[in-house]
């Protein structure tokens, strides 16, 4: 069985004339929109054992800290004085990433007991 597909004659040049608008109006692609990362550097902290380890962290602003969650059950980031941000929960192998904006007390809500600190260097 053959299929032809019929395009009504207007359709053509308005594709035409889309494609053409976009590529001189500097549409980017999704990978071009997306941000670039500002410089900064990468810390890992591992939940593991019912604790944050390091427990306790400098780094600058800017910088990124990656928790991850290698406990057996689920576990969460949350800023402790103003709940001002939280991962929600991490199930076991799940990672989150916080950007630095500031020194923070934080602790798993699901676990209270679970604290750590981060501290910005000037």
């Amino acid at each position: 069985m053959k299929i032809i597909l019929q395009i009504p004659k207007v359709v053509l040049p308005v594709l035409c004339l889309s494609m053409l608008l976009l590529t001189q109006t500097g549409c980017k692609s999704p990978s071009e929109r997306m941000e670039k990362p500002q410089k900064g550097k990468m810390h890992v902290v591992e939940i593991t054992q019912m604790q944050f380890k390091p427990a306790e962290i400098q780094v600058s602003k800017g910088d990124v800290i990656q928790f991850i969650n290698h406990d057996m059950v689920a576990h969460d980031v949350t800023e402790q004085i103003s709940k001002a941000w939280s991962s929600g929960p991490l199930q076991p192998d799940q990672t989150w990433i916080l950007k630095v904006s500031g020194s923070a007390d934080y602790y798993c809500s699901i676990h209270p007991v679970m604290k750590g600190k981060i501290t910005v260097e000037p």
